[in-house]
């Protein structure tokens, strides 16, 4: 059976109540098959737009193996292009960020306007015509601080997407941030254990002791329903809609995207030790200091996201093979909160720092056990792991629809 059919095969034999088989998490194969399906074909979030605020600020990132570059150009418009010269092919920027007038070649030097289009193609003779030989685009949205991409030819259509979670957002005013800290790991674990665990808070309480102070570990985290029908969650969210903060739950159809305000444990209004805001001037002053709970918003597969009163927490997720995951956490605030004046770093990013590392250990010994031949995987539980169940489904019923199309 080829790697496809064997995938196939796989996914319409899956119990939804259970987590994956073993061959999933480990089988360079159906990682391919994942890249080219999933990776390769939907949106993905990169960036925060705030990150390259003047013309000629660029970033670069890797998706699986394509080398991407995102500019903003000098009409203030944000871009993505295939970060290959459309001469032989070499990067043109190899730096994760910089500035640069004009984006050109370190191999021949051959030079591209902001806007893609090639400029300068030295010594190709007089009949040269440059016109075709702009750099390929990428598809690319700015949305509410966050910047999209996709590598398909054609793309997913983001406008339900963005009608979805641009309500919820933009109260918070995250263009108009800063980011304050910036932290990469690499968890040896599969990108969907990644995920699944995020998903869940079933082990917070025995592995996440910083964070356990203020993220409540309650099914109504992560079970969707039991949050609707709760009425302390109908009155929050009242309470917090009467002050233009929109929060109820909300689930994209097919399952790709949520978005929800939720409170959070024992009165604290962000992620510190003692819960109290960790930084004194607001995000945005449509969004008063106090318990305005925390807005939890996901987008399978590239990212999950916390925003808050204070400040905002994004993460986002890039495989880097069959069992290894590379994870990208920002802190934003406002763009004149001042370090060790309106905040201190080490306050600010202590409690998400902790917790990424405890979850990079509880993943990488996930994988590992999963490594066995031995492993036969259980039930999940229907109360506390709602959430993992609801990413699985979405995994299979996604990649069965595009492998199939």
């Amino acid at each position: 059976m080829d790697p496809r059919q064997s995938l196939l095969a796989r996914l319409l034999d899956y119990v939804p109540t259970t987590p994956l088989s073993r061959e999933f998490y480990l089988s360079a194969a159906d990682y391919q098959l994942e890249l080219e399906a999933i990776w390769y074909r939907d949106w993905l979030f990169v960036a925060h737009d705030c990150e390259i605020p003047r013309a000629g600020d660029y970033l670069t990132v890797q998706i699986g193996e394509y080398p991407v570059l995102v500019v903003r150009d000098r009409d203030g418009h944000i871009r993505a292009f295939h970060n290959s010269c459309r001469h032989r092919g070499s990067r043109i920027c190899r730096e994760p960020r910089g500035n640069a007038p004009r984006l050109v070649c370190p191999y021949h030097q051959w030079t591209y306007r902001l806007d893609g289009e090639l400029l300068v193609a030295r010594d190709m003779g007089e009949h040269f015509d440059r016109t075709p030989y702009s750099l390929r685009p990428v598809h690319c949205r700015a949305l509410a601080g966050y910047i999209w991409i996709c590598l398909g030819a054609t793309a997913p259509d983001f406008e339900p997407f963005a009608a979805q979670v641009a309500p919820y957002l933009g109260p918070h005013r995250l263009h108009e941030a800063k980011v304050a800290f910036e932290s990469t790991i690499v968890e040896r674990a599969n990108w969907k254990l990644v995920w699944e665990n995020n998903r869940e808070c079933y082990h917070c309480p025995a592995n996440h002791p910083e964070l356990a102070r203020t993220f409540p570990s309650t099914p109504i985290v992560a079970n969707s329903e039991i949050a609707a029908g709760n009425p302390r969650s109908l009155e929050q969210w009242g309470r917090w809609e009467a002050l233009g903060l929109p929060s109820r739950f909300q689930l994209s159809a097919g399952g790709q995207s949520r978005i929800v305000r939720m409170a959070l444990s024992n009165e604290a209004v962000s992620y510190t030790a003692d819960g109290k805001a960790a930084v004194r001037r607001p995000l945005s002053d449509s969004v008063p200091h106090g318990d305005v709970g925390a807005l939890l918003m996901f987008h399978f597969a590239s990212t999950w996201n916390h925003v808050l009163a204070d400040h905002a927490i994004s993460f986002r997720v890039l495989p880097l093979g069959p069992t290894e995951t590379q994870l990208t956490t920002k802190w934003l605030v406002h763009k004149d909160a001042r370090v060790d004046v309106d905040y201190d770093l080490e306050r600010l990013t202590a409690v998400w720092l902790a917790t990424n590392e405890e979850d990079r250990r509880v993943c990488q010994e996930n994988q590992l056990g999963v490594n066995s031949p031995a492993y036969v995987p259980g039930p999940y539980s229907p109360i506390h792991e709602a959430g993992a169940m609801q990413f699985v489904s979405w995994y299979r019923n996604h990649l069965l629809q595009r492998l199939t199309a």
